[in-house]
Order: structure tokens, then C-alpha cells, then sequence
């Protein structure tokens, strides 16, 4: 019989148990980015997506944010400018911003209807795509002024993600009201509802995230500048009445003496405020 070495043999089960170790231990996964990523076929209907190192299906949650523009400008690229300040304040988290058909004056297409549907979609991919990102279903919507619109009414009336909580700064809430205020708003209002509150009434009252409140809904935080010259304070304080009426959990905070966006200090302040009114899931 052919004997071997001893240190071979060492040498060996050295292997060995490093391999059974190796299969044993679950991979520690590096932080990742998913730019651009497609939700439908259309050149904006895409998403950036931000996975933290460590994350897994059981503990990482998600907060998915939608850009302003008045529905007829903006990019997903909004988010860079508060990144950071969220990373800090949810840490742990995923992180997805979205892309959506914006508005087009030429040919009239891509109204607030469209968009809603593409916000519907987007959480349609995301879900699909949850195992495969490691991360776990729980949900926070976000979003900034027409962002902030779509957030809410995806929240209130297209809801049926694990959604946890909603978060909008400066939203538009009740568009048959914010009718009125200047000529421009006008203007944009009945290009993409396709009509008056007087004509349209149907698509003013179905683009209106207050007309869909009920007892159900997630717990709402919301900021809102008491200077605001694009969208009047006047819009979030109709959602807290309504939000108050229906007994959903929620917090309004009024930014003094800010617009239509804050600074970054206030930025910073407001999503400490927001993660403490989420909680932890």
C-alpha cells in the first residue's frame, strides 16, 4: 500500500474543509447599480436602481422616488441632488428612481393618465424583479411636486404593492382646485387632462389624489413650503383635512419662509423627520 506524507494529508483536509466552508457560508454581496433599466418600451420608461452592500430578501427594504417637472419635464437624474441625505436617513436601504412619459405639447400625448399607468407598470417590474435583487417586498413611495402627485395617487388609488408609508414634498393634490391659480398652470392643466374642471371633470376628478383617500391607506408624511409660488400651500392643506377626516396616520409639516424646493439643510432636517414618522418596518 502506498503511503503519502503527512503534510500532504494536511494539505488536503486543509482543502477540503475550506471548500465545505465556502459552500456553507452565504455570499456577502457588494453594493450595485442598475442604470437605466427598462420597465416598458418606451425611451422613458426606465429606472435607476441602487442596491446597498449586505442586503438580502428578509431585511432590505426599498424606497422608490418619481421626479417633479410639472409633468412635462424633469429626469430621474433628480435624485442624485438628495442622495446622499437619504442613504444617511434610511440606511440599509434600496433605492429606485423612476423615469415616466413626460408630456408632449406636438402631438398631445403622455397626459397625467399615462403617466399614472406607467407608475403602475414600474411597481409591476419592480415586484417581478424582487427575488433576483435580493431585497425584500416593503415599500416606500417619495416623490417631489408632479413626482410627489404621482406618488400619492399611485398610493391611494393604485395601491397594491407592500407599500409602507408614502413621502411627498410641495405635491399637487386636488387639481380641479389648483385650477385657477395663473394662466400658465391653466394652460398645462388642460393640455394634460384634455380639458377645463368645468369640461373634463372626469379627468380632473380621477388625476386627484385626495378623491381617493380612504381608511385603508399607508401612513402619509408630507412637507410643504408656506411660500410656494408654483404649487399653493393651500394643495397640502387640503390633503390633511382630507387625510384627517378618513383617520389616516399622517404628519404635515410646513417649511416657513421656503418655495417651490428647499435647501439642502432642509432637505436633510425633513428626511430625518420622514424616517422617523416610517418607523421601522
Amino acid at each position: 500500500m502506498k503511503l503519502f506524507p503527512i503534510s500532504y494529508l494536511l494539505l488536503v483536509a486543509l482543502l477540503v474543509f475550506s471548500s465545505c466552508g465556502e459552500d456553507s457560508e452565504p455570499d456577502i454581496l457588494t453594493s450595485l447599480q442598475i442604470l437605466d433599466e427598462p420597465y416598458g418600451s418606451h425611451l422613458k420608461q426606465n429606472m435607476d436602481v441602487y442596491l446597498p452592500a449586505g442586503r438580502s430578501s428578509e431585511q432590505t427594504s426599498l424606497l422608490v422616488y418619481i421626479h417633479g417637472g410639472g409633468w412635462i419635464d424633469g429626469d430621474k437624474s433628480e435624485f442624485l441632488q438628495i442622495k446622499s441625505l437619504v442613504e444617511k436617513e434610511f440606511p440599509g436601504f434600496a433605492f429606485v428612481s423612476l423615469n415616466y412619459r413626460l408630456f408632449d405639447f406636438v402631438t398631445e400625448t403622455n397626459g397625467i393618465s399615462e403617466q399614472e399607468q406607467d407608475i403602475v407598470s414600474a411597481f409591476h417590474y419592480i415586484e417581478s424583479q424582487l427575488a433576483d435583487w435580493n431585497i425584500s417586498g416593503e415599500m416606500v413611495i417619495s416623490g417631489a411636486s408632479a413626482g410627489g402627485h404621482l406618488a400619492l395617487l399611485h398610493a391611494f388609488k393604485n395601491n397594491f404593492s407592500d407599500l409602507k408609508a408614502a413621502v411627498a414634498f410641495f405635491p399637487p393634490t386636488d387639481l380641479a382646485a389648483l385650477y385657477g391659480g395663473n394662466n400658465l398652470t391653466n394652460l398645462g392643466l388642460e393640455a394634460l387632462l384634455r380639458g377645463t374642471p368645468d369640461s373634463a371633470p372626469t379627468s380632473y376628478h380621477d388625476s386627484s389624489p385626495v378623491n381617493f383617500v380612504d381608511a385603508q391607506d399607508v401612513p402619509t408624511i408630507f412637507f410643504h413650503g408656506n411660500m410656494d409660488p408654483v404649487v399653493p400651500i393651500s394643495q397640502s392643506l387640503l390633503l390633511e383635512d382630507v387625510l384627517q377626516a378618513k383617520n389616516v396616520r399622517h404628519q404635515f409639516t410646513v417649511v416657513p419662509g421656503q418655495g417651490h424646493g428647499f435647501t439642502e439643510q432642509t432637505y436633510a432636517a425633513l428626511l430625518r423627520e420622514a424616517k422617523q414618522f416610517v418607523g421601522e418596518f
